[in-house]
């Protein structure tokens, strides 16, 4: 019995069930939690495989949930990074990156609008904004964009113009 050695209790297959129904995980990360509770990587292979075909685990579905989870704080490098790291292929990233980089610039601006109150008033202020943002793992063409380009990046009443034609028809 391959599992006494080990903590007693219910089989690696329900062990893993239990954790997918918590949430999805990567085979990688799977794989991994159940390591602790079998020594056979054949047998915890045979589990996976089973789970895979029956589609009770499915690495496109982890990928679509973690970045349902994180999109809204990250930049694309950092999430695609971190699927990488979690044992998602590249072939099941192609269509979540589209995604990602065709909303970063909008993801960029809700991100830096909910730390920063201004635009960089001098080059250190904009030298931590990028970083701040960089961080996060937004692109570096993105960052630019957002912190150079005052006419479309910024709304007016953010930068404390307060000057528009509209508050001089009121």
């Amino acid at each position: 019995m391959a599992n006494s050695p080990f903590r007693p209790g219910p089989s690696l297959k329900a062990r893993a069930v239990a954790y997918l129904s918590r949430r999805e995980h990567s085979r990688l990360e799977l794989q991994r939690k159940l390591s602790a509770y079998c020594d056979d990587p054949a047998e915890i292979e045979a589990v996976l495989d089973d789970l895979q075909r029956t589609h009770w685990q499915s690495d496109q579905r982890y990928a679509q949930a973690y970045v349902h989870r994180t999109a809204g704080r990250q930049g694309a490098q950092r999430i695609l990074g971190a699927l990488r790291q979690q044992g998602v292929a590249d072939g099941q990233l192609a269509d979540l990156q589209d995604t990602l980089r065709t909303s970063e610039p909008e993801r960029a601006r809700a991100v830096w609008q909910r730390k920063f109150s201004a635009p960089p008033a001098d080059a250190r202020d904009y030298a931590r904004q990028y970083r701040f943002l960089a961080g996060r793992g937004f692109s570096s063409d993105v960052i630019r964009r957002l912190l150079s380009d005052r006419d479309t990046a910024f709304d007016p009443d953010v930068d404390g113009s307060g000057d528009s034609a509209t508050d001089e028809s009121a």
